[in-house]
């Protein structure tokens, strides 16, 4: 489809023809840049919200999302003009725009698109948001990407999809997109791998969190027992690295896993467990912890960003209070479903007992 006009004229009355389109949409995406197209078919709109996913891409200018939006769509600067705050761009200030945005506008969720930083979910309330980081950073023309991830979003949940997995989708194309070009060129790839540390290598995780700050650079941390590494803390860490320049580790003790995890655990002594995160390229110090819950670690390190794991509670992260007292933000990043340390060694236990004796 192809539109060309001059930005003037007033939308007429809908007929029959919109009505239909409307009524038997999987999904509706609705991108409305303030000239009033939106407010012309706000009614039905507002009935199609209440049967079918509706993805709104806001602007400035236009019209607020009609109530039950599944997912409202703004980028950074539409965020901040929608709902100033206090003016900072840090992920916290992003997060609470985000949710004010989704009381006021009476939306399930909203995603606000933070270029290279990802894309951050944040819904009604003060639960912890998600953060769904991009897979790669891409050399390209960015024009039309925004596009790209609302419509690729819409398509995704009329797929089926849960709102954490369109935007995974989402941002996947989104990148591949501008890498491809962007809208001025769409026949030519680039891509780059994601930056390296920014810092030179430090086993200090507390002097490496000071060296990345005095640099003005992001600290991002995360944490657990990692007694059985598997895929899903593999690309937890990787997804935690690109946030920002350095990635620290807090590791559970063994009397810490043994309190939390019950008899036999852990597997593998702390020495062991460090030594195999440090040696993943993502992870760039680890600080192990006596305590049951990290909040005594993350007063020293004061990390920027703490990341958990999807398979959290997005509103039961206890460190989350601890992070606001100096201005830093938890978030949640996509989990890889079905891995687990406890699986694992179930299917260890099975196989033990299955195998013939020598």
């Amino acid at each position: 489809m192809v539109r060309i006009d001059r930005g003037g004229g007033t939308p007429g009355e809908p007929g029959d023809a919109v009505r239909d389109a409307l009524a038997g949409a999987h999904a509706v995406l609705v991108a409305d840049y303030g000239r009033h197209t939106a407010g012309a078919l706000r009614p039905l709109l507002e009935d199609a919200a209440r049967r079918t996913p509706l993805v709104w891409d806001p602007h400035p200018n236009g019209d607020p999302p009609v109530p039950g939006a599944r997912l409202v769509t703004p980028n950074a600067a539409e965020a901040q003009a929608l709902h100033p705050g206090s003016g900072e761009t840090t992920l916290g200030a992003f997060a609470e725009r985000g949710a004010r945005l989704a009381e006021r506008w009476r939306a399930a969720g909203v995603a606000v698109t933070l270029g290279e930083r990802g894309v951050l979910l944040v819904r009604p309330g003060t639960g912890t948001p998600m953060l769904v980081p991009v897979p790669y950073r891409a050399a390209g023309d960015p024009c039309g990407a925004g596009d790209c991830f609302a419509a690729t979003t819409a398509a995704a949940l009329a797929d089926g999809l849960l709102p954490e997995e369109a935007l995974q989708r989402a941002v996947a194309e989104a990148a591949a997109f501008v890498a491809a070009g962007g809208a001025g060129n769409p026949g030519l790839w680039r891509t780059e791998p994601a930056a390296g540390p920014a810092v030179e290598s430090a086993h200090d995780a507390f002097g490496l969190a000071e060296l990345v700050r005095s640099r003005g650079g992001t600290v991002v941390a995360t944490g657990g027992c990692f007694d059985l590494v598997h895929a899903g803390h593999v690309g937890l860490l990787e997804s935690a690295r690109r946030i920002g320049d350095c990635l620290i580790v807090c590791l559970n003790s063994d009397a810490s896993v043994a309190r939390r995890k019950g008899p036999g655990r852990p597997l593998n002594p702390a020495a062991d467990r460090a030594r195999v995160l440090a040696a993943l390229g993502s992870v760039d110090a680890v600080a192990v912890f006596d305590e049951d819950t990290p909040e005594a670690v993350l007063g020293r390190l004061r990390p920027d960003v703490w990341v958990k794991g999807g398979d959290y509670s997005v509103q039961d992260l206890p460190e989350a209070e601890v992070l606001r007292t100096w201005g830093g933000q938890a978030v949640v990043l996509p989990y890889l479903d079905g891995r687990s340390t406890t699986l694992l060694a179930r299917r260890a236990a099975v196989a033990a007992g299955a195998a013939p004796r020598p």
